[in-house]
């Protein structure tokens, strides 16, 4: 069944023009680079660990080497989920603007992590990527929480902060959820590395398989 839903995917992508390689069938996943101030490397272990463990959990077949694209770069076109966290300021171009929302409608997927302090910044940002759009809370019957891993309850919590229920929004054009925005939760801590944030090794497992089912809904989309 891994195979399966590997070769599967490795078709989506040679088919949509994702760069793949051709002897390993690796494709990676990509760190937004923004501007502004704000910590966009934050969290430095998560990516490579959520990869890691989509890679045995799930079959896939993700690069362990994570891309850093920057915001304007069209480069962003060769990744089919770019990851964005950080705690502070966001500023986007008109280029960073017209490039993601291109990137975004042709297909890309964005998770945006708020890693505590992003809210405010990253909303009116993202109001100028999709100014026809507004973040919808995304049911709790969303396949984004039934992937292979079952949240019936949405979002896992992962560190208190305002100590404020989780909440999973979406953009969604034409139908399509082309980014995912995780509030009160963060999920990279929890992907990070165990010595990193101390969390319970359950902790660390909800949020690694939270992570997953994002991974495979954006490429079962």
């Amino acid at each position: 069944m891994k195979k399966t839903c590997s070769l599967l995917i490795l078709i989506l992508l040679l088919a949509s023009g994702i760069r793949v390689d051709a002897q390993s069938g690796a494709y990676q996943i990509a760190l937004m680079k923004y501007s502004g101030g704000g910590d966009w490397y934050a969290n430095p272990t998560s990516l490579p660990n959520l990869v890691e463990f989509c890679n045995r959990e799930l079959g896939t077949t993700i690069s362990p080497e994570i891309a850093t694209v920057e915001t304007s770069d069209p480069a962003i076109f060769n990744y089919p989920f770019v990851h964005m966290t950080g705690h502070g300021n966001v500023v986007f171009s008109a280029r960073d603007v017209d490039n993601l929302r291109t990137y975004l409608i042709s297909g890309g997927f964005l998770h945006i992590d708020d890693n505590y302090g992003m809210d405010r910044f990253i909303r009116p940002q993202m109001k100028r990527v999709f100014p026809e759009l507004d973040f919808v809370e995304l049911p709790f019957d969303h396949p984004i929480y039934h992937q292979k891993y079952k949240f019936p309850g949405g979002l896992p919590k992962i560190h208190e902060h305002d100590n404020k229920a989780p909440q999973g929004f979406a953009l969604v054009w034409e139908g399509r959820v082309v980014c995912f925005y995780t509030h009160e939760c963060d999920l990279g801590d929890g992907w990070e590395d165990q010595e990193v944030h101390k969390d319970s090794q359950e902790t660390r497992l909800k949020a690694l398989r939270m992570g997953a089912n994002l991974i495979q809904y954006v490429f079962g989309q």
